[in-house]
């Protein structure tokens, strides 16, 4: 029985075979006839490049938010405003660095109660401190993704033109780490000039050669990591 199915099973593959030969032989011997539809003009938005073949294309859009000229002025006036905050959360932690210190070098000479009025000083400081970091942290990543939402929604109209011009079917956004994205290759990668088109349409200068690149809150050596927004340092979702 096994051997009756197995003989039928390549017949029938070879079968199949034949079938799909015959029908590439007839499509090359009859081409398409006079009156099909003709080609789309070159000015046409099309899902496909001049030599018919389907486009797709990639985009780190939180790079191309940062890297646009309105990103980075935006985002070192961000910085430049959390400075003042910054400095604060320093002088915090260098006084609790200062007690613990203290702590170390002077804790087997106090008594008990001094000690212990101590140890209760620095914690209560340490808390403190984490308190005003996670909040510094908290209103920092909320402007930062207003920052994020607000150009990353015109550079979105950008890209959709962009695309639409050039023939691509599809563009992948390969900010996040979990982009299905696994290779493509450079001529593929759209973000420069979707950058590019970003400024000149935006009108807005480049940053002085001097100004140095935005960064974001530091975490002081005494607080804990603040826990991070789900939605923070995320390209816009269309």
């Amino acid at each position: 029985m096994t051997s009756k199915f197995a003989r039928f099973t390549t017949a029938l593959a070879f079968i199949l075979s034949l079938a799909a030969m015959a029908q590439t032989s007839s499509a090359a011997a009859n081409p398409a006839p006079s009156n099909a539809p003709a080609a789309a003009p070159a000015d046409t938005p099309s899902a496909t490049s001049a030599t018919g073949v389907t486009r797709i294309g990639i985009i780190n859009m939180q790079q191309a938010i940062l890297a646009s000229n309105e990103g980075r002025r935006d985002f070192e006036a961000l910085s430049k405003k959390f400075e003042p905050k910054q400095t604060e959360l320093k002088g915090q932690n260098d006084e609790v660095d200062n007690l613990k210190k203290q702590l170390n070098t002077q804790g087997d000479k106090l008594n008990e109660g001094a000690r212990a009025n101590l140890v209760k000083t620095i914690e209560d400081k340490q808390k403190s401190l984490q308190r005003s970091y996670e909040d510094a942290q908290s209103d920092f990543q909320t402007q930062q993704n207003e920052i994020l939402n607000r150009v990353g929604s015109k550079m979105m109209d950008v890209l959709d033109k962009y695309a639409k011009q050039n023939g691509y079917a599809l563009v992948l956004d390969v900010s996040n780490q979990n982009s299905p994205v696994l290779w493509a290759g450079a001529s593929t990668d759209l973000t420069k000039a979707i950058v590019d088109q970003y400024n000149t349409v935006s009108g807005v200068p480049a940053p002085p050669a001097s100004s140095k690149p935005a960064t974001g809150m530091t975490r002081p050596s005494g607080a804990k990591p603040a826990p991070k927004s789900p939605a923070a340092g995320t390209a816009p979702k269309q």
